[in-house]
């Protein structure tokens, strides 16, 4: 398809100020490519405009999903590769809390085909990413999106993300109000501020219009805002509880309640506050301490919000803080009156009853109902993206919301018209009676297209997707609804560790060979807002996971109590009763038995790095430190047993033990001799390890050795179970590390 340049599809209809960002961000492309910008300051420049590199690998088939494509997939086949990349890039796209309209759906649409590969795929941020682009076309893309009210801007880098909110806010029976037009109006208060431009790090905000549900996950968000009304002078007032300081990433952590009743009036400033002080005092050279989360605590509550309160005093008067006009101008108004009929099953096609059951929810509105539409992987095609944007003029108007699941949100259906909705839906292979099930797996992009990607996170979850799929409709009742999250990464893109049970990607080198692996996660909870973490309990190869699936749930189903949630299971029988379960599909067989295990979901190639198992002559020394390895992490189980006791000093003590054997084992590569104390450990493993940058990991920026500095520093003295937490992730993490650096050194340099 040949691209037709952006004033012949617009004119000249783009707004002024946008116009000229884009503009700017144009000249930024040629004085880089004139070698007048450097690298650095045009690597956060493009980043801010939503423009990522990306992960792009000839040979690998791009997750085995039809409709990734398998060679260079541009929509120029002429133009190479970009002359400012070795390879296509990522554009992600901000759609602040999901909703998006009819002729959006379209735009996107028609820029998937033109400039990617045809596919629109939706984050867990709500987010939409285009893959395969050229970086010289972004400008074009950019301005198409914005004169329809779209923007990249702040997608990426050291900015505020893109705002996520509750996908049925508005129409949900549980909420205190509608908090989609504060989300709004936030949205495009922080949008480009000029006191936002200094962070060491991004930050992300998300609504919620209420505590039970997951709604808008704010438990691990930098700035969490969760509805309440109270009553002043007799009357309602609106307001919301103001969290602050969570976040995912490598290691999670629960927001904090910084205001319990915050008035509708101080949402900005007080927000902006907020930021101010992370701007001020976050850390900027160390990138693994410079989420909001490590300022918290580092300072404490307390002082976090003395600062904060001092900082909203001195802060000048903005008339853009009274915004009652944006909320009473917000409309979300639906196409069609109020079903006055009773659905009649008799009348309703093949699949209906189930598909009702399981994605239709009633709304608070009487004779409307919302629908939940699973878009497998996240992934709509542009002729599905089309004829959605059909099906929302025939049924709903402009009111679709994209979900953090990765779904589509479809409001104010008149309940009458449910059957010929699902008729379209089938015919457009969108429904699926899956949405919300354990079927709807969540998935980040891995090593499909992301660079940090360890593992073929995609590749499973379409695996998964197909096997769970065929047995749904034999699954007990106490397993179907269980969710399932899958991260490439440490990193939790996948929202991993608020999963029933949750994977990340890792690899292990097993007898010279490298063997994609996941870490399984388990005890976290989606519900509750992201309620409560998981943690780590072991790795499996990847292609034991669906079998470790199976396992897990079926003692699940045969030693559970009455209407026992998974979490709570787990909790109750133990971490180490269920890691029994995992124990035999540890074992990784050999090549020669079954070389599959050496090769990812959906890349038929063999996951091997090194020389395959030459250079033998330090065997003994090998098997000294893979041993010391699985020690550290029998160690780092033992510290979550100790945690699940109430044991939080004890928990904290064994995770530096298990780091500390970790580092030991490495160290004795070189050093033999090493002796066990402590201080020794630490010196020799920074000398010959960080000071050389052996350890070094490039995806994590070298942080998880600052994880046992740290933890040698720190007394593991009146510790809380979250400190405890942490410090048990981070040794996970840790430990992980020394594989992967194990797996880099040459043997033959052993002793």
């Amino acid at each position: 398809m040949t691209s037709l340049s952006w004033k012949e599809h617009l004119g000249d209809t783009l707004p002024e100020g946008l116009a000229t960002e884009i503009d700017v961000f144009e000249q930024q492309m040629q004085l880089r490519l004139d070698d007048k910008l450097s690298e650095k300051i045009f690597a956060e420049t493009r980043l801010r405009r939503g423009v990522y590199g990306q992960r792009y690998d000839n040979g690998r088939r791009h997750d085995g999903f039809e409709s990734r494509a398998l060679n260079y997939p541009c929509g120029d086949a002429t133009k190479g590769p970009s002359t400012v990349w070795d390879a296509p890039g990522m554009m992600r796209i901000k759609i602040p809390y999901g909703g998006v309209s009819a002729e959006q759906l379209e735009v996107l649409a028609d820029l998937s085909e033109e400039y990617s590969d045809g596919i629109s795929h939706i984050t867990t941020r709500q987010d939409i990413q285009l893959h395969f682009i050229h970086i010289e076309d972004t400008p074009d893309l950019m301005r198409r999106l914005g004169a329809v009210g779209i923007t990249t801007r702040e997608a990426c880098g050291n900015t505020v993300r893109n705002l996520t909110a509750c996908p049925v806010a508005g129409v949900c029976a549980e909420e205190a109000f509608d908090v989609s037009p504060y989300a709004h109006a936030l949205t495009f208060y922080l949008l480009g501020h000029e006191d936002l431009q200094d962070f060491g790090r991004k930050v992300k905000v998300s609504f919620s219009g209420c505590n039970e549900k997951a709604c808008g996950l704010v438990s691990f968000h930098d700035l969490g805002f969760v509805a309440k009304t109270q009553l002043k002078d007799g009357q309602p007032e609106r307001g919301f509880a103001f969290y602050v300081g969570g976040g995912l990433g490598a290691v999670p952590n629960q927001a904090e309640l910084l205001e319990s009743f915050l008035p509708e009036s101080e949402l900005f400033p007080l927000s902006l506050a907020v930021c101010r002080v992370f701007a001020r005092l976050g850390e900027k050279d160390n990138r693994s301490r410079a989420r909001m989360k490590f300022l918290l605590n580092k300072l404490g509550l307390e002082e976090f919000r003395r600062l904060v309160q001092e900082e909203r005093a001195i802060l000048p008067e903005d008339p853009r803080w009274e915004y009652s006009a944006q909320i009473e101008d917000f409309k979300d108004l639906p196409l069609k009156e109020p079903s006055q009929l009773a659905l009649n099953p008799k009348d309703a096609p093949e699949g209906f009853a189930q598909w009702f059951q399981v994605n239709v929810e009633a709304q608070r509105q009487p004779g409307y109902a919302t629908a939940t539409i699973a878009c497998p992987l996240g992934d709509l095609s542009a002729q599905q993206m089309r004829a959605f944007a059909d099906i929302m003029r025939e049924f709903t108007g402009d009111t679709l919301r994209l979900s953090v699941e990765q779904n589509l949100v479809l409001r104010w259906i008149s309940e009458e018209d449910l059957p010929r909705l699902y008729t379209r839906l089938q015919e457009i292979g969108l429904g699926a009676a899956t949405a919300g099930t354990i079927v709807d797996i969540t998935a980040c992009p891995g090593t499909d297209t992301c660079k940090l990607g360890h593992a073929s996170s995609r590749g499973l979850a379409a695996e998964l997707r197909e096997r769970l799929g065929a047995l749904n409709t034999t699954l007990d009742e106490a397993v179907k609804n269980l969710r399932i999250k899958i991260s490439g990464c440490f990193n939790s893109c996948g929202q991993h560790h608020v999963a029933d049970m949750g994977f990340y990607g890792i690899g292990r080198k097993i007898k010279g060979f490298m063997v994609p692996h996941f870490q399984v996660v388990l005890g976290g909870e989606f519900q509750n807002n992201g309620g409560s973490f998981g943690l780590a309990l072991g790795a499996v190869p990847s292609k034991n996971i669906p079998a470790a699936i199976e396992h897990l749930t079926k003692f699940y189903v045969d030693q559970r109590e009455s209407n026992e949630s998974f979490k709570n299971f787990v909790g109750r029988v133990g971490k180490v009763t269920v890691k029994k379960q995992l124990k035999e599909l540890q074992a990784v067989p050999t090549y020669e038995e079954d070389p599959s295990f050496y090769s990812d979901w959906g890349d038929p190639r063999e996951f091997t790095t090194g020389d395959l198992g030459e250079g033998e002559c330090a065997g003994a020394v090998v098997t000294l430190t893979e041993f010391g390895l699985s020690e550290a992490e029998r160690q780092a189980f033992e510290a979550q047993t100790h945690l699940e006791a109430g044991e939080p000093d004890e928990a904290a003590r064994l995770a530096l033990d298990s780091m500390m054997t970790a580092a030991r084992s490495l160290v004795k590569i070189e050093f033999l001799d090493v002796p066990d104390e402590h201080d020794a450990i630490v010196e020799e493993f920074r000398v010959r390890f960080c000071d050389t940058k052996v350890f070094f990991d490039p995806y994590a920026g070298g942080k998880f050795a600052q994880y046992l500095f740290r933890q040698h520093q720190e007394p593991a003295k009146g510790l809380s179970h979250h400190i405890a937490h942490i410090r048990i992730e981070e040794a996970l993490l840790f430990i992980e590390a020394a594989y992967a650096c194990y797996a880099r050194v040459d043997s033959s340099n052993a002793p």
